[in-house]
C-alpha cells in the first residue's frame, strides 16, 4: 500500500499549545487581577486569550496587548492561569517581557517592559 504525505495549508493547522517554556512572559499579580476582571466583566469567551506581540518594526516597534483567538501561526501558553497567545514571528522579541498594570491620579493601564527595557504604556 502506498502512503502519501499531505501537508495541510497554514490555515488548516491548529495553533500549537506549548508549555515547554515555563513562562515566556511574566504577568504581575496586579496585571493578572485586571486581566481576569476584564475577561469576566466583558464576558469574553474561554477561546480567547491575551495576545502579546509587536506593532511596527525596527526601531519604531511597540508592544501590542489585547484579547484575541489563536491562529495557525501562534503559540499558546498558560501563564499563571491566563491563556497567552504569541505569534511565532514575535516570540523572540517578547520573551522575558513583563506585563504590569499601573494606576495613578491621572491614568491607569497596562505596561509592558521587554527584558532589560523600560516599561511602555499600551494603547
Amino acid at each position: 500500500m502506498n502512503k502519501t504525505n499531505i501537508t495541510p495549508s497554514p490555515d488548516q493547522v491548529a495553533p500549537e499549545i506549548n508549555n515547554d517554556l515555563a513562562a515566556p512572559v511574566r504577568i504581575t499579580a496586579r496585571a493578572r487581577a485586571e486581566i481576569m476582571e476584564t475577561l469576566a466583566a466583558n464576558k469574553i469567551p474561554a477561546t480567547y486569550g491575551l495576545r502579546i506581540g509587536l506593532r511596527g518594526g525596527g526601531c519604531g516597534a511597540t508592544f501590542l496587548l489585547g484579547f484575541d483567538v489563536a491562529a495557525a501561526r501562534d503559540q499558546v501558553y498558560h501563564v499563571d492561569g491566563i491563556r497567552v497567545i504569541i505569534d511565532r514571528m514575535h516570540l523572540m522579541y517578547v520573551l522575558g517581557a513583563k506585563i504590569d498594570y499601573e494606576e495613578n491620579d491621572r491614568q491607569a493601564g497596562f505596561t509592558i517592559a521587554g527584558s532589560g527595557q523600560e516599561a511602555q504604556k499600551t494603547d
